[in-house]
């Protein structure tokens, strides 16, 4: 091999070594470049995960035992929380106040009786704060209650016992728990809960207070496929708001616009806070025949049109107790309002429009029979707004059912019932001229 072909050999030995040592360190920039982005994948899921675990709290579940010496309930929490409890008589109920939480039960744990546990239910009991209301057959003590931190595949666990008591020793525990609960509570309650502000006096808009049954912990009925009331009736509330401010006529507040518990009497007060030209409580009724359908309006009457309506009107006034309100001691506005019942021209102005919707909800769907009913509703009681409450229809009944669940069947209803208040107004205002 000549001088020259073995420095050519050399040369390109070198150029090889150096092409193979660049290919070297390109590929391991590529790797070095491929492990920081799975490094950077990973602190942004861990980052992720961290902020949904400062979220809102998840509740994966609540189970009550029954034990020799005691009734355990328990809920699996995936953050520690703060809590506290009271107690109500008449019926006997355990409340348990946490912070709002998401609640994402598994189906079987459904609200059973357990031992002296009657049954349980929960819910969104105002904005901020979730309740737990636990039905006791018998008067109960509570005898520790604390968080159990994690352990092993456990999470955090919100641990309450209950022993047997007697009647004296719970209206004891009773009064001495809503004392501490309102002392608690008392830096939340110092300001009136928020409320619709008042139109201002240049909206000549007529205003109306749609009122949602129930929410929160109260979710009234049941449908065949498991919705419950307070969805479907905020749903069509929702449907109605629109309806009414598409005219451009009318200022539509809600009393509830989301999951949310409120009180009866609170219901009233909205009305009468935005000075309502009228209220309208949307609801829809389960019975134990499933035969019946039908939308009904019910108008005030301290003595019920019939049987039939004197238990729904009963079983709707026990929200606030569903809910674990104390309702011996009435506020001085609920007396008013129950003493100012007598101001009979409300009452007649409620009737005129519970005619108006018969008339126009007969065009858009099956009515019950004799569908303008009375009964003693508390929703029903402002002395100064002419009131309406609308049963929709019966959840108890698949057609209703269906028929309630579907958007297109709930802007129908609410278009009827926007043409009855049309008609009322027109009415009132010609009676005037």
């Amino acid at each position: 091999m000549t001088r020259r072909a073995v420095s050519s050999a050399m040369a390109l030995d070198s150029r090889e070594s150096a092409d193979a040592a660049t290919g070297r360190r390109t590929a391991a920039g590529l790797w070095l470049g491929l492990w920081r982005c799975v490094l950077l994948v990973l602190c942004t899921l861990v980052m992720a995960q961290s902020a949904l675990a400062a979220g809102t709290p998840v509740v994966s579940n609540l189970r009550i035992g029954n034990h020799p010496d005691k009734v355990r309930i328990v809920m699996d929490l995936d953050q520690r929380i703060d809590f506290s409890i009271f107690l109500l008589p008449d019926p006997y109920r355990v409340v348990v106040d946490v912070p709002e939480v998401s609640f994402r039960l598994p189906e079987a744990a459904g609200s059973r009786a357990v031992g002296p546990i009657a049954g349980w239910r929960y819910g969104q009991f105002r904005p901020g704060t979730s309740r737990v209301v636990i039905d006791a057959g018998s008067p109960v003590e509570v005898k520790s209650a604390f968080v159990l931190p994690p352990s092993g595949s456990q999470q955090y666990r919100l641990v309450i016992d209950l022993v047997a008591a007697t009647r004296e020793a719970f209206l004891k525990d009773s009064d001495a728990s809503i004392q501490k609960h309102v002392a608690l509570s008392a830096p939340r309650l110092s300001a009136p809960p928020a409320a619709p502000a008042p139109l201002p006096k240049s909206d000549d808009r007529m205003t109306i207070v749609i009122d949602a049954g129930h929410g929160g912990v109260d979710p009234g009925a049941i449908g065949h496929d498991g919705v419950y009331e307070k969805a479907i009736v905020l749903a069509a509330a929702k449907a109605l708001k629109e309806a009414l401010e598409a005219t451009g006529r009318y200022k539509a507040v809600l009393t509830r616009e989301d999951d949310s518990f409120i009180r009866l009497r609170e219901r009233i007060a909205i009305a009468r806070r935005v000075d309502a030209d009228l209220f309208v409580s949307l609801h829809a009724d389960s019975i134990k025949d499933s035969s019946l359908r039908g939308l009904s309006v019910y108008t005030l009457s301290e003595n019920a049109s019939d049987k039939e309506a004197e238990a729904l009107a009963t079983s709707e006034n026990k929200a606030d107790i569903v809910a674990g309100i104390d309702l011996s001691q009435q506020e001085p506005e609920v007396t008013n309002i129950l003493i100012d019942l007598a101001q009979r021209r409300t009452m007649n102005y409620s009737a005129r429009l519970a005619g108006y919707v018969v008339k126009e909800m007969d065009r858009e769907t099956k009515l019950l029979s004799s569908p303008h009913r009375f009964a003693g509703f508390a929703v029903l009681k402002a002395p100064d707004v002419p009131s309406v409450l609308v049963e929709l229809g019966f959840l108890s009944n698949r057609e209703d059912n269906r028929r309630l669940n579907d958007p297109a069947f709930r802007r129908k209803v609410a278009a009827g019932l926007t043409r009855a208040i049309d008609r009322y107004f027109q009415g009132v205002q010609s009676a005037f001229r």
